[in-house]
This record gives C-alpha cells, sequence and structure tokens, in this order.
C-alpha cells in the first residue's frame, strides 16, 4: 500500500470500445483537478471484467488520451493482470466473506436489496459469488460536486458481491484495491458512480483505515435523456476534432468558453479555470 500526502488522482477506463464525449468530459475534470493541484494524474486500464475487454481498444483509450493532451504520470496498469493481488485481499478479509448462490431472480423474488440469506448456510450448488459482510456500512459521504450525500437506496447496508460466480472478482473490490495500492487521495469521475462509492467507501475503510476526498462530474446525456455510454452505443470521439472535443467537454464542466487556438494554450487556461473553482483551499 502506497502511502502519500501529495495529490494523486486517476482516470480509469473500460476498455469495452473507444471514448466517447462523456468519457473525455470525465478524463478532462480528473486531469484538469489533479494539474490543478500540482499532482499526478493516472491512467489505469479497469478490465477486471475480462470477457467485456475488446482486443485493441486499450490502444485506442490511450492514443486518444494522448491526442487530446491528456498525459499520464506513471506507467498504465491493467487490472487483468492483478489477480493475485485480489486474491490475497480476499484471504485478508477472510471469515468476513462468505459463499452466496442466489440467482438474481431469487433475490428479486425475497425484495429489492439482498438479504443477507446466505450468510449462515452453505451453498448447495456451484457456481457461487463471495459477498462481504457489510456489517460497518458507509451510508452519507461528502462529494466535492454534490455536496452532502445520503445514500438513496437501502441496498447500500447489503453484503456485496466481491468475486463473481463465473470467478472474476468484482468491480467494487479491484477499484478499491487498485486505488489503495496506487495511493490515490482524489477521485475524479462521473455521476453515475456516485452510489456504488458508498459501497467502495465501506471498502476504503476496511482495508486501508481512510477515505479518498471524491468529486463526481455531470453526466453527458443524448437526446432521449440517457448516459452516452458503450451499451447505448454511444460514437466515438474523433481526435482530428480534439480541440473542439476539449473545448465542449469544459463547457459541460462549468468553465465556459475558452478560447484556444491549440491544444496545450487551451490546456495552461483549462487549468487556471478549473483551478479557481475547484482547487481546494484557493477561497
Amino acid at each position: 500500500m502506497r502511502q502519500s500526502s501529495e495529490y494523486r488522482g486517476r482516470f480509469a477506463p473500460t476498455p469495452s470500445g473507444p471514448l466517447h464525449f462523456g468519457s473525455l468530459v470525465a478524463a478532462l475534470g480528473s486531469y484538469l483537478d489533479a494539474k490543478a493541484h500540482q499532482g499526478k494524474w493516472l491512467v489505469r486500464i479497469e478490465d477486471v471484467d475480462k470477457p467485456r475487454a475488446v482486443a485493441q481498444a486499450d490502444s485506442v483509450i490511450l492514443q486518444q488520451l494522448e491526442q487530446h493532451g491528456l498525459c499520464w504520470d506513471e506507467s498504465v496498469i491493467y487490472q487483468s493482470q492483478r489477480d493475485q493481488r485480489y486474491r490475497l485481499v480476499l484471504q485478508q478479509l477472510g471469515t468476513e466473506l462468505y459463499h452466496c448462490d442466489c440467482s438474481r431472480q431469487q433475490i428479486r423474488a425475497r425484495g429489492d436489496c439482498y438479504d443477507g440469506y446466505c450468510r449462515d448456510r452453505q451453498p448447495r450448488s456451484t457456481p457461487y459469488a463471495v459477498r462481504f459482510k457489510n456489517d460497518d456500512p458507509v451510508t452519507r459521504l461528502d462529494d466535492r460536486w454534490h455536496g452532502h450525500v445520503e445514500a438513496n437506496s437501502d441496498c447500500v447496508r447489503e453484503d456485496f458481491i466481491v468475486r463473481r460466480r463465473d470467478e472474476l472478482f468484482a468491480y467494487q473490490l479491484a477499484v478499491v484495491v487498485d486505488d489503495i495500492d496506487q495511493g490515490i487521495t482524489d477521485i475524479v469521475r462521473g455521476s453515475d458512480l456516485l452510489q456504488p462509492s458508498f459501497w467502495q467507501l465501506t471498502l476504503w475503510q476496511r482495508l486501508s483505515g481512510r477515505q479518498p476526498r471524491l468529486m463526481h462530474l455531470p453526466l453527458v446525456t443524448d437526446a432521449e435523456g440517457r448516459k452516452l455510454s458503450k451499451q447505448n452505443h454511444a460514437a466515438p470521439i474523433d481526435s482530428a476534432n480534439a480541440l473542439e472535443n476539449l473545448k465542449k467537454a469544459a463547457t459541460v464542466l462549468g468553465l465556459g468558453e475558452i478560447a484556444a487556438d491549440n491544444i496545450d494554450d487551451f490546456i495552461k487556461k483549462a487549468i487556471i479555470a478549473w483551478s479557481k473553482q475547484w482547487r481546494i483551499g484557493a477561497n
């Protein structure tokens, strides 16, 4: 586990396809926040869900970031190469974990959230998932964009999955272990991950005794009000229009129109604009 007092942020895309405009907004926001605090900005490829990974998508994503002037400060790491580390953390959690063979249909039949059905029983069949005993859940958090946030669902109190039925490690586990190991101090990402943050902060609390600062940025939606996503077939960003893409992203982030003739000039001005609004201790 890396301990650091310096600002350390990250952008962690899933390589299920190229970056779309919503991804660029998240990348730009996290980059600007890191640079406004004279910190490090890391990139991590979140391919823990190996079947979703598309061949060469990671290379495309990294190229898109570079073409938009968003260059990372340390080596890129891949979740798919960290199974042994996740396995060690599960061993560390030991009796705080248990096996669960409940299907989603069975869980829904008993209520909106998982009810701890398998806590005191041994699964009678395989495959089974591994759940964390969520005895001390985080149910409120402070977010730099949204302010004080209370959990809007009782599901934040449920025993959540840390290893899936297909024996892949769950995102909730992998992202927290990676952030702790990389010494991440600040997480800046899209607001679609605001509610999962409660589970993740619970694991942060258990594994490291500390919590990161959080900032969940506004989501970009399509004409029907749906979040831009690869599942919704969002178009990849065109790097030939990188400067215009960045200017549009800055507007989404509330920075207004940034006049710049090239990407380097834009980045410098955007960091200044972000610092005025969001640098901690600036006011």
